[in-house]
């Protein structure tokens, strides 16, 4: 169809969505980037975030990626993960815990690896505290 675009989202998991969109939005190094139709060739990083899918006729699909990549064709996206899952089945519980896990390594004194490691599971915990909160709003 002229007025859709093909969009795989795929990560070491397995695929999580593979079909015709009207939109895409996605959580780009830059910024939320909007997807359609016919769009200009990209190729960049996704930060941790909320990718959501508008599927004509149908309710919008929404996503976590915890970071990975983004390639855009003018009919195709694919998106590949390094983690993701479902926005659905995410558990918010869980990211709590890795929150708080993460803001607690944060604040003691440790190598600097151990803090870049902390720095992004807190950046892949609020993204997946986001994610939910927005499926919250649109329910």
């Amino acid at each position: 169809m002229a007025n859709t675009i093909h969009v795989d989202i795929v990560s070491p998991e397995g695929q999580l969505y593979g079909g015709e969109a009207s939109m895409v939005f996605a959580p780009a190094a830059e910024g939320e980037i909007g997807i359609a139709p016919r769009h200009a060739p990209l190729l960049t990083t996704l930060s941790p975030g909320t990718v959501r899918v508008q599927v004509q006729g149908a309710e919008e699909l929404t996503f976590w990626v915890g970071g990975g990549a983004l390639e855009i064709q003018p009919h195709i996206v694919s998106i590949m993960a390094d983690t993701a899952a479902r926005a659905k089945d995410l558990d918010e519980a869980a990211a709590q815990e890795a929150k708080r896990q993460a803001e607690q390594a944060l604040s003691g004194n440790r190598e600097r690896i151990d803090i870049a490691e902390a720095q992004a599971e807190l950046a892949r915990a609020v993204a997946q505290l986001r994610t939910i909160a927005q499926l919250r709003k649109t329910r």
